[in-house]
């Protein structure tokens, strides 16, 4: 695994952990709710603009992508 390749990894782990501490969700609702209404394609497909930003920006975003998605979360 390159170095690239790494950093992307953990700035993924990073999001999810960020998203579960926002909505008081565990890790693992957070994954499954994210991979089931986009958020993990967005950061995926966004990564080169997202990780450049904070990683509230970024739950924001992703919770906007799951929200149009059809997911609701409080």
């Amino acid at each position: 695994m390159d170095r690239n390749e790494s950093n992307r990894i953990s700035y993924y782990i990073a999001c999810i952990g960020a998203f579960a501490e926002r909505f008081a969700i565990s890790n693992a609702f957070a994954y499954n709710y994210l991979l089931k209404y986009k958020g993990l394609a967005f950061i995926y497909d966004c990564y080169e603009s997202e990780h450049t930003l904070s990683i509230d920006d970024a739950v924001e975003d992703m919770y906007m992508i799951c929200k149009r998605n059809g997911g609701a979360l409080k």
